[in-house]
């Protein structure tokens, strides 16, 4: 292994000019991330235009389908009268408790088969004959146990998101670059600081694929619960204003609602990873 640069070194690829060259990425980032943005902006203005012709047009019909200058009205009722933030608090009230629930079971199981190659070998035709089996299917069978109520929602939220984090943690684990285990080994290291040193810090980018994945199916499953059993949430409010009639872009007003929610739970989550994980080299090379 070479010696590490001297601070005092003029040449080429001295840290002056490493870091002038940190500064030149930097800046020439900023234009890059605001095209982004600008580009998937006019993305989403162009899809509202063209539905807002089709509709205008005939193309699609009124009758159960308003255009979006009538939905976005009734998006901004619902949350200049505060309607919007009670069933939103109860969707994401179920949300976070189920996937709570499945990431304190998850995490430390995953660990443990993943650690164990006899663990893994013995579980693995349990886990993927348990994890095609959907979540919706239990909906009977947890309203029997649980009721019409917060648990039941938990619970199926618990179990649908209980295994991408079990299943990215396992393979974290278990991906782990041997050479580094076997170097740790060879100096040493004792079974638990190879663990918290070497082994986490490569599955953290899988478990946190695994909490983004879990994201999203315990969204999608705590809106499908309330909207098939009536557990309160965004999902009886989409099915009240869809049985009252003539009220259908209240209607879709909701489910923008529960979109919009979707977007900004995955957009913080992506965040968080991004700040927790700057030091791996995936998001190093991403950032360039």
């Amino acid at each position: 292994m070479s010696a590490p640069a001297s601070p005092s070194a003029a040449g080429p690829g001295g840290p002056a000019e490493a870091g002038g060259d940190a500064g030149r990425q930097g800046s020439a980032g900023t234009p890059a991330r605001l095209r982004r943005i600008g580009l998937g902006l006019a993305g989403v203005v162009g899809v509202v235009v063209l539905l807002e012709l089709v509709v205008r047009t005939g193309l699609l019909p009124q009758a159960w389908f308003p255009p979006p200058s009538e939905i976005f009205p009734a998006f901004v009722r619902l949350v200049a009268d505060g309607e919007l933030f009670g069933p939103v608090g109860q969707t994401l009230q179920g949300w976070v408790l189920g996937i709570l629930a499945a990431a304190v079971v998850a995490l430390p199981l995953g660990i443990a088969i993943g650690s164990v190659e006899l663990a893994h070998r013995l579980t693995r035709f349990l886990l993927e004959f348990l994890r095609p089996i959907p979540p919706v299917a239990l909906i009977p069978a947890a309203v029997l146990i649980f009721g019409s109520n917060l648990d039941m929602k938990v619970f199926l939220i618990a179990f649908g998101t209980f295994w991408p984090i079990l299943l990215q943690t396992v393979y974290g684990i278990h991906d782990t670059d041997p050479t580094l285990r076997d170097t740790a080994r060879s100096y040493g290291l004792p079974r638990h600081a190879r663990l918290l040193r070497i082994v986490l810090p490569s599955a953290l980018p899988y478990i946190a694929t695994g909490l983004r994945i879990a994201s999203a199916i315990g969204l999608i499953l705590a809106i499908t619960a309330e909207i098939v059993v009536g557990t309160p949430g965004i999902g009886v409010r989409i099915t009240d204003a869809q049985s009252a009639g003539n009220a259908q872009d209240v209607m879709y007003a909701w489910i923008l609602a529960a979109g919009l929610l979707g977007w900004l739970l995955n957009g913080g989550l992506q965040a968080v990873e991004r700040r927790v994980l700057h030091w791996h080299t995936s998001f190093r090379e991403v950032a360039r």
